[in-house]
């Protein structure tokens, strides 16, 4: 699972907890090399069958695996949806899938909890097959979907909760030691590092298991299990580099960042706004209305390119550069919510009025956020 990435390309099949359910070209890829590897299970089981069979029933088990895929990402959607968050999509990809929702994970619990239900819904899911298939009398082909179905659920629960980063076990790891130590950065950096362990171990395990039984390793199982490893390791440094991001976005403070303000009430001529800069470095006028709402600001260029002896009879209004509507950022505003805020209402703007209980404390600089950001990478 993975938290907010950019749009996946391919086809919308439906939508669920208000998101867009895609189906990705790489699942296509996905489907085809899952059913070749379990036909000769299925011409081995049932050797009456032909070959037009033996696939159909191979693709009925990678249907039934992608379901329960399906069913993990939706159980994850579901209680991220409840948590708070808007789920952006569910995306079945080549590697099974993942779900995407916008919204910072404040408590430990909540991204515990999103995490555990994919993999707990599995398990279900595994009980259920099982159940099913001791009801179905004899070895037949039903029979055999409904233990293979078993069996993969069980693999993909199990798989999915071992401790490491980009797996669900992984970020219910973090949030054990993000409720421990109280910082989330830590969880994410401890669960990256399982993850990489995890990565190694996987590949280490196609390696020395058949040499510890006396033989060769399969090329075939250390292909997939590089695969497999390195797409853990990829996912667990993406996570660690993200958690260091965060560490930095959650330091911004609008408060901290902006820029000394001198409030000046519209109307004012510009010869006033020049006096109430003087002794104040780097101040930037404001112009407020009479009950102090931020206007705008003044223009240094524009004002001082105002002759001395008008500057007394010119309004600040003509040497004014309007703040967008809405943009104001109350100075506690931190973080994630900072970013969004800045994001739907400078609209380009240089800079931005900061409040506090109604009043304006200052300006914020957009290109001093952002230099701040890159200076985190």
């Amino acid at each position: 699972m993975t938290q907010h990435p950019p749009r996946s390309r391919g086809w919308v099949i439906g939508r669920l907890a208000g998101a867009p359910v895609i189906v990705t070209p790489s699942w296509f890829l996905a489907a085809v090399v899952l059913t070749v590897v379990f036909a000769p299970t299925v011409r081995s089981f049932a050797p009456g069958l032909g070959d037009g069979g033996v696939m159909v029933v191979a693709f009925a088990f990678v249907l039934l695996l992608f379901a329960s895929v399906f069913c993990h990402e939706a159980a994850h959607a579901f209680v991220a949806r409840n948590r708070g968050h808007r789920v952006t999509e569910l995306a079945v990809t080549l590697w099974g899938g993942h779900t995407a929702y916008t919204g910072q994970v404040r408590r430990p619990l909540d991204g515990a909890l999103v995490a555990v239900v994919g993999p707990l819904t599995n398990l279900a899911l595994a009980v259920a097959f099982w159940v099913a298939f001791q009801l179905t009398p004899g070895a037949t082909v039903p029979a055999l979907l409904l233990y293979a179905a078993f069996f993969s659920n069980v693999f993909v629960g199990l798989f999915n909760l071992l401790p490491g980063l980009p797996l669900d076990g992984g970020q219910i790891l973090e949030a054990v030691v993000w409720a421990v130590t109280g910082s989330r950065r830590r969880g994410t950096l401890a669960a990256g590092w399982f993850g990489r362990a995890v990565a190694v171990a996987v590949l280490g395990w196609a390696l020395l298991w058949p040499l510890s039984q006396g033989v060769p390793p399969s090329w075939v199982t250390v292909m997939w299990s590089a695969l497999v490893g390195a797409f853990l390791w990829s996912g667990a440094s993406d996570a660690m580099r993200v958690g260091r991001r965060r560490e930095v976005v959650d330091a911004l403070v609008a408060g901290s960042l902006a820029g000394p303000a001198v409030p000046v009430v519209t109307g004012a001529p510009v010869s006033d706004a020049g006096r109430a800069v003087a002794g104040v470095p780097d101040a930037v006028v404001v112009v407020t209305d009479a009950a102090g709402a931020p206007l705008g600001w003044v223009d240094p260029g524009a004002a001082a390119a105002v002759p001395p002896a008008a500057a007394a009879t010119t309004p600040v209004d003509a040497v004014v550069v309007p703040f967008p509507p809405g943009s104001a950022v109350d100075a506690a505003l931190a973080g994630t919510e900072l970013l969004d805020h800045l994001a739907a209402t400078s609209g380009g703007a240089r800079l931005v009025p900061v409040t506090q209980e109604g009043r304006t404390t200052g300006v914020l600089d957009v290109a001093l956020v952002a230099q701040a950001l890159r200076g985190g990478r």
